[in-house]
């Protein structure tokens, strides 16, 4: 691949999305590869401006691209967190942030819309700042401030030191199972939309340019993304993907066949997502057009979907029980 350029980077993504597009993992291989050539390019670019960074730092990545859940669409979830120095680190790792945003965006990775970037001194720190950042949203416990801890949650370093990021997540881990806040993530979760009707029927959009559709990253992956995020942080684990995180997760939660199932019903969930979602732009990935399906598809979907909410309104009884009686 010639790195020398964004856009060469960029087209050396569209020369090889397609080749990849129907296997869930090597098409997260790409990704994982278009973002690593992006950085290795963001790096020499700043440093023949501005020398070579000033300190030890981990770029690492949240979202989808943290959990490796990617589609043929994806757009930037990402941050830094730097080793402690002087103020000379913050203007350089913002500069720096701001080129790797920049050079995602020119290989095909459109902006997040929230802001959430490397570039944004809010998503840009030194190693204290995070622990000093981590503990005050753990502390304030509002919904804003837990939605925060749940994105940083799926982070994933990509380049550098990655135990900066185990280090903070292990913090958060302590605090929240420390005074059982369990609940308070559970709330901030998104309402649990019910994708079946009473009647067996799939739920559609029935407005707008996706009407007809399934909308799969609410009805599909949400229930199971949440409720295995939220089981992975009384287990501690540190691994984003929520493959890996179903493996995990202790006997207690599952047993090793539910395990299993679940694991099988989301990677079916992933395949059906690339085989069937269109593949245009970034949201319409998420969309599932049902008049596509067979009917033993259809059927399959809908047990997909079933056992997302299981899964789901099962891990929220045993947390909500863990808060309501401690550690008695």
């Amino acid at each position: 691949m010639d790195s020398t350029t964004y856009e060469n980077i960029g087209n050396y993504r569209k020369s090889h999305i397609l080749q990849v597009s129907h296997d869930h993992f090597q098409l997260n291989k790409l990704h994982h590869q278009i973002l690593t050539k992006v950085l290795e390019a963001a790096i020499n670019h700043v440093s023949a401006r501005f020398g070579p960074p000033p300190s030890l730092f981990s770029f690492f990545v949240m979202g989808s691209a943290g959990r490796q859940e990617q589609s043929i669409w994806s757009d930037q979830d990402h941050g830094i967190v730097y080793q402690n120095l002087s103020e000379e680190g913050r203007p350089y790792f913002l500069t720096l942030g701001k080129e790797i945003s920049k050079g995602l965006y020119q290989a095909g990775y459109p902006y997040c819309d929230g802001g959430i970037m490397a570039g944004n001194p809010f998503w840009c720190k030194s190693i204290t700042e995070w622990q000093e950042q981590l503990a005050k949203w753990t502390m304030e416990a509002s919904w804003e401030s837990i939605r925060y801890l749940l994105i940083f949650l799926d982070a994933r370093s990509i380049y550098g030191e990655d135990e900066y990021v185990s280090v903070l997540k292990r913090q958060i881990y302590q605090t929240v199972n420390k005074k059982h806040l369990h609940t308070k993530l559970l709330n901030n979760t998104l309402h649990l939309k019910k994708g079946i009707n009473v009647l067996g029927q799939l739920l559609v959009e029935i407005h707008g340019p996706h009407t007809g559709s399934l909308n799969l990253k609410e009805l599909g992956f949400l229930p199971y993304v949440n409720a295995v995020r939220l089981a992975s942080i009384k287990e501690n684990v540190l691994e984003t993907s929520t493959l890996s995180r179903l493996e995990k997760i202790h006997a207690t939660w599952l047993s090793a066949k539910e395990r299993e199932y679940y694991i099988d019903q989301f990677s079916r969930l992933l395949n059906y997502r690339l085989l069937f979602c269109h593949s245009s732009d970034y949201d319409s990935g998420h969309y599932l057009p049902i008049n596509r399906l067979s009917k033993d598809q259809t059927k399959e979907i809908k047990e997909i979907i079933k056992s997302g909410a299981t899964l789901y309104h099962t891990v929220r009884k045993l947390l909500e029980k863990e808060d309501y009686y401690g550690d008695e």
